[in-house]
């Protein structure tokens, strides 16, 4: 019996988060299903199956991971083909039975923002400074997460073409709080907040609303252990993602294109009247 662990891609939009529910389509549903049929693994139970990170509905992930239990070998080919085409199996590892998925030392997401003509990237650059260390981030949490203390290791505001980019580091994350973290940034290079308000939505008993930025921009990027994991890469699956992403992104450029002309095809008709 040899425990595994999986490097885990995926495109968020078409599921209910990662995390397995009744009735819904999620991540984890696919994988189980995949990995039963594939002959990998009896049942969650039986193979002590875990996952490192349970992403919310339409979030991202080109790291994520998970480990079970199996006599079986492990052909990663053979999984993807019983996946659906949004979610691949990029790599695998043979681990130690100690390992535990659900405890890396590091979480790296990242956050796409448009670049806005208006944005203040120095603002939300000096703003994203006070997230570093421990805090309590109570009002980036829900009210019944038991524990709001949580360190952040980095937050870095960068450009990346017409994107600003937002990476967040840290051991783990509230339910929704990069996204409202995110949120204040943009606060704050849309002027509706300074970078020293900053800390005081953070150690405070005082309650404030954020309302979280969307989903669809975050991407779980990748996850550190403080054990060295030999990840045996599958180019073949890469590619295969990599030109999932690529059709996808044409599309919805092609989209924008179209949705673009008939925005300006009835401005020109109501200009006429």
């Amino acid at each position: 019996m040899r425990k595994i662990a999986l490097k885990v891609a995926y495109i968020g939009t078409n599921y209910h988060g990662f995390q397995r529910q009744p009735d819904v389509p999620t991540v984890e549903g696919k994988l189980l299903d995949a990995l039963k049929e594939a002959g990998v693994i009896r049942s969650p139970g039986d193979s002590r199956f875990q996952i490192a990170g349970r992403t919310d509905r339409g979030v991202h992930a080109l790291g994520n991971f998970v480990s079970f239990f199996t006599e079986e070998e492990i052909h990663v080919n053979q999984i993807n083909d019983l996946l659906p085409h949004d979610i691949k199996v990029l790599a695998w590892a043979s681990v130690m039975y100690p390992f535990k998925v659900r405890y890396p030392l590091e979480r790296h997401y990242r956050y796409i923002l448009h670049r806005g003509e208006s944005m203040d990237i120095d603002a939300m650059a000096k703003a994203a400074e006070h997230f570093r260390g421990t805090h309590d981030f109570s009002n980036f949490s829900r009210r019944r997460d038991r524990n709001p203390i949580r360190k952040i290791n980095d937050v870095r505001v960068s450009e990346d073409d017409n994107s600003i980019l937002v990476d967040v580091y840290g051991e783990s994350f509230l339910w929704q709080m990069v996204r409202k973290m995110v949120r204040v940034l943009l606060l704050v290079s849309e002027g509706e907040l300074s970078p020293d308000d900053v800390p005081r939505l953070l150690d405070t008993d005082e309650r404030v609303f954020i309302d979280p930025a969307p989903p669809e921009n975050l991407i779980l990027m990748d996850l550190k252990y403080g054990v060295k994991i030999k990840l045996r890469h599958d180019e073949y699956a890469i590619e295969r993602f990599r030109s999932l992403l690529e059709e996808e992104f044409r599309r919805y450029r092609d989209m924008s294109m179209v949705r673009r002309v008939m925005g300006d095809s009835l401005k020109d008709i109501g200009d006429s009247d």
